[in-house]
């Protein structure tokens, strides 16, 4: 979370108090078919395709048969085969950067960093850029929104993703440097109406088309994909909650982080429950997934079915038999963990099977039991206490002497779906220290980030120190290692701090270099795992952990090794990568000193960016 989304908010709070390996592939198979046959199978892989196609592969390999080598010459010796490549190695061996300040993102020696896609850039065909003077209201529409932050690479169809693909991006708050003149303190009631379609504008989500030339990302100016959903955007809403939400919303923001489906959308999360940029809204249009497709096939939908509170971002888990499960956080202080399990399986057949896939299911919230076990607790009316009448018994864990239960109502699902935050705490979820990014592994653990909770007062196994400033992260199994598991066992990963700090709740356990309140978290594709921090800006902070920063997590070890280190004043956030992992996608979110344009060479403002981060050498980054 963005500490500006807290800025936005103050008003709003006092009205209510894998990658393909060269050589392994069919396609490099195929491209050796002028190779004589006996070249092919004389060796290993030669035999391995002749003991999956059998005889067939002799007869389409070449003409004749060994029977007619005594009466024909012998062939010429065959020239040898040229070598193989060397297998690629994923294996982390980058040297880690030391902690620092400075108006500079900092990566490892062999490596580079390129700006992509700034705040206020173009993204619309045709649209002018953001280039020191301000735009009117449709023209800011039609660019780059500020505060990036979740995003993920998509592929086109016929298109390679490693040189050609489709980013999709979240606008969690605006720049209001890059808007008009007093942006900076926008009240919604004061404003004008071009200001609120201004600074709306600045939230939601930005699509692009970006292609790598002569080795260089760039964003493909003028494509028909690209396009931006905005505060101002008119979406569709699907799932149980419609019959109180309504059949459609204006806007989205606060579209904090993200993550993708299976069949190949993008689902950008809500963190607010009201529109606190125009409260003439009804808050109950906001707090939730929205479903957007980059292919623009389908109509960008909020899906109800998922659960209304301050969503982070989402990852999926996929069994073998296609049943999903959405994983998700509530960042608010304290929320609960979820996961939702749509009732239809997921066709990779048909992606348009998949269009409402998200519409119906069972959503659940995570219990986290002191022994290590934990439960999902179903969130479905007249089950788990979730009936008319029911105690809500509201956020204890913050003071020593509990708050006095509110009885809050769920006489259908539609009402658990619109007030989940209390649904949870009355089917007895954990209240955890701010639940933020969620990500699977390609071996289905799941990792949860929990930046901090200054606040807690009452602690439990899960969440184990009072006044948590500094985080922690949290591992789990589900029983079965499917989706579909209704228990998980689970673990303390680490406690985010530093051994150097006075008190032993800000100590921490971290093993090499130390970080405070981790956000951001992904695996890779070849199960690297990855963390990025939004920790305090203060010097106070960045005296010991220098600038947020990115680092590399070994899951046995549990080392961790800084790979980036951001421009003062920001936060590291959004993570995705080309498949072939020799390129990481990165967020720069709002700096404040004069980055980019100290290495764009202009002079605007300091501005939220996409960055694009690759080794010298061209192999996968992080190796």
């Amino acid at each position: 979370m963005s500490h500006l989304t807290d800025k936005y908010r103050e008003a709003s709070r006092a009205r209510n108090a894998m990658a393909p390996v060269p050589g392994q592939m069919m396609e490099d198979v195929l491209a050796q078919s002028t190779v004589p046959r006996r070249t092919l199978l004389r060796g290993g892989f030669g035999a391995a395709m002749a003991a999956a196609f059998g005889g067939a592969m002799l007869t389409a390999c070449g003409g004749g048969s060994d029977g007619d080598a005594a009466a024909t010459p012998a062939p010429a010796p065959a020239p040898a085969a040229p070598p193989s490549p060397p297998p690629v190695s994923y294996a982390v061996t980058f040297k880690g950067i030391p902690a620092s300040v400075g108006d500079q993102v900092t990566v490892p020696e062999g490596y580079t960093m390129d700006v992509l896609f700034a705040a206020g850039d173009a993204v619309v065909a045709g649209a002018a850029a953001y280039a020191g003077t301000p735009l009117d209201a449709a023209g800011y529409e039609q660019v780059a929104g500020g505060n990036h932050d979740g995003m993920h690479l998509y592929a086109i169809p016929g298109k390679d993703p490693n040189t050609n693909a489709l980013l999709a991006i979240n606008h969690e708050a605006p720049d209001s440097q890059i808007l008009y003149t007093g942006a900076a303190s926008y009240n919604p009631a004061t404003a004008t109406a071009d200001q609120k379609k201004i600074v709306l504008s600045s939230v939601g989500v930005s699509v692009i088309e970006i292609e790598r030339i002569d080795g260089k990302w760039t964003v493909k100016r003028n494509s028909a994909f690209n396009k931006r959903y905005t505060g101002n955007t008119v979406y569709q809403v699907g799932g149980p909650a419609a019959t109180l939400v309504g059949p459609t919303v204006v806007g989205t923001l606060n579209n904090c982080a993200s993550g993708s489906t299976p069949w190949g959308t993008y689902l950008t999360c809500e963190e607010t429950t009201d529109n606190y940029l125009d409260p003439s809204q009804p808050e109950v249009g906001y707090g939730w997934v929205v479903e957007i497709d980059p292919q623009g096939t389908f109509p960008a939908t909020k899906r109800t079915a998922l659960g209304r509170f301050d969503h982070e971002n989402t990852a999926y888990m996929l069994d073998a038999d296609n049943t999903a499960a959405i994983y998700m956080g509530d960042d608010s202080t304290p929320g609960c963990v979820y996961k939702f399990v749509p009732s239809a399986r997921y066709n990779p057949d048909d992606r348009a099977a998949n269009r409402n896939l998200l519409d119906s299911g069972t959503l659940y919230a995570a219990k986290f039991n002191a022994d290590g076990t934990g439960q999902w607790l179903e969130l479905t009316q007249g089950r788990n206490g979730l009936v008319t009448g029911a105690q809500d018994p509201g956020n204890y864990t913050q003071s020593a002497v509990a708050p006095a239960p509110v009885t809050t109502n769920f006489a259908t699902q539609a009402d658990v779906l619109v007030n989940t935050k209390a649904a949870a705490r009355v089917a007895g979820a954990t209240l955890m220290d701010r639940p933020e990014w969620v990500t699977v592994g390609p071996d289905k653990k799941v990792y949860m980030t929990f930046t901090n909770n200054g606040p807690r007062v009452q602690t439990d196994a899960a969440n184990p120190r009072p006044n948590n400033s500094h985080g922690h992260v949290l591992r789990w199994d589900e029983d079965g290692n499917t989706a579909k598991a209704t228990t998980f066992k689970w673990e303390v990963f680490l406690l985010a701090g530093d051994p150097r700090l006075a008190t032993a709740n800000l100590k921490g356990n971290i093993v090499g270099d130390t970080f405070s309140s981790p956000d951001g978290i992904g695996i890779d594709p070849q199960g690297r795992l990855w963390v990025e921090t939004d920790a305090s800006t203060s010097a106070s902070t960045t005296s010991t952990f220098g600038n947020n920063a990115m680092y590399h997590l070994d899951q046995v070890t549990r080392r961790s090794t800084r790979f980036l280190v951001g421009p003062n004043g920001c936060e590291i956030t959004g993570l995705t990568y080309s498949p072939d992992l020799t390129t990481f996608f990165i967020n720069i979110q709002h700096p404040t000193g004069t980055w980019p344009s100290n290495v764009q060479g202009n002079a605007l403002p300091p501005r939220s960016a996409t960055i694009v981060v690759r080794r010298s050498d061209g192999k996968p980054v992080g190796a």
